[in-house]
C-alpha cells in the first residue's frame, strides 16, 4: 500500500501538481491546503487577506478529483470564507482532502477539529480553525486493517514553538486515530504539523508509540526551493510498526508546491 501526504499550498503549482499525482496515483493521498469553491466555475480566485494577496485555484479539490478518478473523495473544511473574482466575494471553503483508491475498502472513518471549531462565516482569526480526517481501510495484499489520519497543524504568526494549543491539537489528532483503529492496525499519522523536529507535537505522538519517519530516516528538510524562509521542516509522517515500512521517501523533484511529497509503502 502507498500513501502519499502534501500540502498542496491551493494548487499554485497545479500545472506540475496535478500531473505528478496523476503518474504517482498512491493508493491513499492526504491532501492538504485544499480549496473547493463550488459557487464557481473559475480556475483562480485570489485570496485577500490585508496586504497578504494570493491566487488560489479556485475548485483544487475538483481538479484532484478528476485526475483521480478511481479513487474514493472526501474533502473536510475547516473553514468558509470568500475568495475573490475582481471585485465580485466568492463563497469558499478551505480545508483538506483524502484520496482512496475504489479497490481498497473504507471500514471505518472520522472527521474532526484538532484546533478551535469550524468557521461558517469567514476564515477567522490566527491561529485558525484546523480539520483532521481519519480513515480505517482493509489491505487485501496484507490481509489486514490500516488506518491513516493526517491534519494541517494550526500555524501561529509568532512562529513554531511549543504552545499549550499545539499541545492539545497533538492530543486530538492522536484521540481521531484511535477512533478509527485497533490495537491490531497498522496506524499511520501525517500532515503538515507545522512544527519542528524537537517539538512536544512529536513527542506526544512518540509517546504513543508511533515512530517518526523524517528524520527518522535521516531527511534534512520537507521544503524545496520554493520555499523562502528559514525553518525547513513541517511536514512529518509516522507509524505505529517501523518494521512494517518497505520504502520511505521525501520527494524534492518534480517540485509540485512549497512542501515535498512525503511517501510511503507499507
Amino acid at each position: 500500500m502507498d500513501i502519499m501526504c502534501l500540502n498542496g499550498w491551493g494548487g499554485k503549482l497545479f500545472e506540475y501538481l496535478l500531473p505528478y499525482i496523476q503518474t504517482a496515483a498512491p493508493e491513499i493521498l492526504c491532501l492538504q491546503e485544499v480549496v473547493h469553491s463550488p459557487a464557481s466555475d473559475k480556475d483562480w480566485l485570489t485570496y485577500r487577506d490585508g496586504d497578504h494577496i494570493l491566487p488560489q485555484r479556485a475548485n483544487f479539490f475538483r481538479d484532484v478529483c478528476r485526475v483521480l478518478p478511481d479513487h474514493v473523495a472526501i474533502f473536510c473544511p475547516a473553514a468558509q470564507g470568500v475568495l475573490w473574482d475582481d471585485d465580485l466575494s466568492i463563497p469558499s471553503q478551505w480545508g483538506l482532502a483524502t484520496f482512496v483508491h475504489k479497490s481498497i475498502p473504507i471500514i471505518g472513518q472520522a472527521q474532526g477539529f484538532v484546533h478551535k471549531t469550524f468557521s461558517p462565516v469567514g476564515y477567522g482569526e490566527h491561529p485558525r480553525s484546523r480539520s483532521a480526517h481519519g480513515v480505517r481501510l482493509y489491505d487485501y495484499n496484507s490481509n489486514r486493517s490500516v488506518s491513516v489520519t493526517h491534519m494541517h497543524g494550526l500555524r501561529d504568526l509568532n512562529g513554531k514553538m511549543d504552545t499549550p494549543e499545539r499541545a492539545k491539537q497533538a492530543q486530538n489528532l492522536l484521540d481521531i486515530s484511535r477512533q478509527v483503529s485497533t490495537a491490531e492496525d497498522v496506524q499511520v499519522i501525517c500532515g503538515d504539523f507545522n512544527v519542528e523536529p524537537d517539538s512536544e507535537t512529536l513527542r506526544i505522538l512518540a509517546d504513543a508509540g508511533f515512530s517518526e519517519l523524517v528524520t527518522g530516516r535521516g531527511f534534512t528538510s520537507t521544503r524545496n526551493s520554493q520555499y523562502k524562509k528559514p525553518g525547513r521542516f513541517a511536514d512529518y509522517m509516522m507509524i505505529s510498526d517501523a518494521d512494517l515500512v518497505r520504502k520511505f521517501d521525501v520527494v524534492y523533484d518534480p517540485e509540485v508546491s512549497d512542501h515535498c511529497p512525503l511517501v510511503l509503502s507499507i
